[in-house]
């Protein structure tokens, strides 16, 4: 697991990116559930406002998702703070699959709470972005690659966890393959059109158990790369 270290960027913030309008942020991950300590201490030292573009840097830390470019957003704080909680829920992951690194916000928070993750990205520059950021944060467990997401990462299954952060209209074979026994599963099924749920699949030795959570609302899932 991944520790933050002290680099040449800002981390700490100030005015509306500062440790104080951080802690505001976790304060209301409590009002809205979150309960996992080591979540919410992942949260805190992720340093959101770096994975955002200047202009919008001051409303980093708002309970909303915004644009990070290419059509693609950074999913609302608490989102990320839930997935993370269920994906973990039930003990420490060695290796998880991430699918849509975007600006490697949710990766960030994950790699210091697992072991390994294995990251796609079918958006070269985002992918490329990401992987300079966490590199200056002197985040070290985390493989990216520059994929369909819908194809998995065959050559490192099977994983202990999948999280998923674009909505399929239902759930790839390719990723359901490379889920371990006993392995969870979590990813927003449905369309663009707000009619989406997430999902957590729990994969066992007699076949895959499928959970409906709560509404969400994700990118669509694309296929290919650009």
């Amino acid at each position: 697991m991944a520790a933050l270290m002290s680099s040449a960027l800002n981390t700490e913030g100030i005015g509306m990116t500062s440790r104080r309008t951080r802690e505001r942020m976790i304060q209301r991950l409590m009002e809205q559930g979150i309960t996992d300590e080591r979540v919410l201490n992942a949260m805190r030292n992720v340093p959101r406002h770096l994975f955002m573009n200047d202009a919008l840097a001051s409303r980093s830390y708002e309970d909303t998702a915004l644009p990070i470019g290419h059509g693609q957003t950074i999913s609302q704080p608490y989102i990320v703070a839930k997935m993370t909680e269920l994906l973990i829920e039930h003990g420490p992951l060695n290796k998880v699959l991430e699918i849509g690194t975007g600006c490697g916000y949710q990766t960030s928070v994950l790699s210091q709470l697992v072991g390994h993750i294995y990251s796609i990205e079918r958006i070269q520059p985002l992918h490329l972005k990401a992987q300079q950021l966490l590199a200056d944060l002197n985040i070290t467990n985390v493989n990216f690659l520059h994929s369909d997401g819908g194809w998995g990462y065959e050559n490192q299954a099977p994983y202990d966890g999948i999280i998923a952060a674009a909505a399929p209209p239902r759930v790839p074979e390719k990723l359901l393959e490379q889920l371990a026994v006993g392995g969870i599963m979590l990813i927003p099924i449905g369309n663009e059109r707000g009619n989406q749920e997430l999902q957590r699949i729990t994969r066992s030795e007699s076949g895959y158990h499928y959970d409906y959570l709560e509404p969400v609302s994700f990118v669509p899932f694309l296929s290919g790369r650009s």
